[in-house]
């Protein structure tokens, strides 16, 4: 970028503007951008409308809109927000190198991108879409790897309506927004980078083995059977079945897929086993407090705090990890009852 170019464009732009980047330029369609473009002039110090969207470029309109991109006088408006954030979702890795997004943008495209990824996993568990899956959620562990206070965005957005993607989804970033509380000092050293990876894919793939439920069993409105509850009950273990095919074969994901219905008291399921490993307590802390504050089938979404309050009681779960919750949205997220 040219900096005698970049010093006549005011700070205050970027409270209207999202000021793009050659990578995000490229990503649009060359032709038909997806949404209006404007262009900063410099003789009057304004930002002026250059294409607007449902129109077409000429080739020399797209080679000086290239070329004002490099020079950093090219802007997309903030009033488009939805429509950029669906657009930047579909290509998650240009997160990382657009440094105009807010951190609370951030977390939008974040939420939209990944839920989106889940529901295709869960309609098709297959080696590519996971892959594909796994690509993404790459991208976010490399931006919250950095700064773990990023997670506190994303626990802002979490879904209040249960699907099993949205279900997915929350537990990955609270999940992560809790791991990032309880190593907060020195993190980089208390959890490496391939054990943060990992534990991140098996926070958002928990419930994997729940694809394999029918859809009727997961969206009842009325108690299950004993005989529809031992079916349901059965996916921690169809998710066991499914990390061997999926190549997906690593402690952490295992631990969350396989323990977290565990309980510290030994009496959840499918051991009953008081011996969960941390990730599988973590993953059991989120798991159930992310069901009770969504809206299902059959129960209405708790508060969040009371939600934290209610984990802490019948000593099922890791207590210090309940503590850590119960701070988390104190504290840092400063939320009240």
């Amino acid at each position: 970028m040219n900096p005698k170019k970049m010093d006549a464009v005011p700070d205050a732009l970027n409270e209207e503007y999202y000021q793009i980047t050659t990578e995000i330029l490229g990503s649009f369609n060359k032709y038909r951008p997806p949404l209006n473009i404007f262009s900063f002039k410099e003789d009057v110090a304004r930002v002026m409308p250059y294409f607007k969207v449902g129109g077409r470029l000429t080739n020399e309109q797209v080679d000086e809109l290239k070329s004002m991109t490099q020079d950093g006088l090219i802007f997309v408006s903030r009033a488009d927000h939805s429509v950029y954030v669906k657009h930047i979702s579909y290509q998650l890795d240009l997160v990382l190198v657009d440094k105009h997004l807010k951190e609370k943008e951030i977390a939008d495209i974040f939420t939209q991108a990944l839920t989106r990824r889940m529901g295709e996993f869960f309609e098709q568990p297959v080696p590519a879409v996971q892959q594909k899956l796994w690509v993404d959620l790459m991208v976010l562990t490399e931006y919250l790897y950095a700064d773990m206070h990023r997670t506190r965005a994303l626990v802002r957005r979490l879904h209040t309506e249960h699907s099993l993607e949205n279900h997915s989804v929350n537990c990955g970033f609270l999940g992560l927004a809790l791991l990032g509380k309880i190593k907060s000092d020195h993190f980089q050293d208390a959890i490496k980078r391939k054990s943060f990876d990992r534990l991140a894919a098996g926070l958002f793939l928990h419930d994997m083995g729940m694809a394999k439920i029918p859809t009727f069993l997961r969206d009842k409105t009325v108690p299950l059977t004993i005989e529809e509850r031992n079916k349901v009950n059965k996916h921690t273990n169809t998710g066991y079945e499914m990390l061997s095919r999926l190549d997906l074969k690593y402690a952490e994901i295992e631990q969350c897929v396989t323990q977290h219905h565990e309980r510290v008291n030994g009496s959840g399921y499918p051991l009953k086993s008081v011996k969960q490993d941390f990730c599988g307590r973590l993953c059991a802390v989120v798991d159930s407090f992310c069901a009770m504050i969504a809206k299902r089938p059959n129960a209405e979404a708790m508060p969040f705090l009371n939600a934290a309050v209610e984990l802490g009681k019948g000593g099922q779960y890791d207590k210090e990890i309940v503590k850590s919750l119960q701070a988390l949205l104190l504290i840092d997220l400063k939320m009240r009852a």
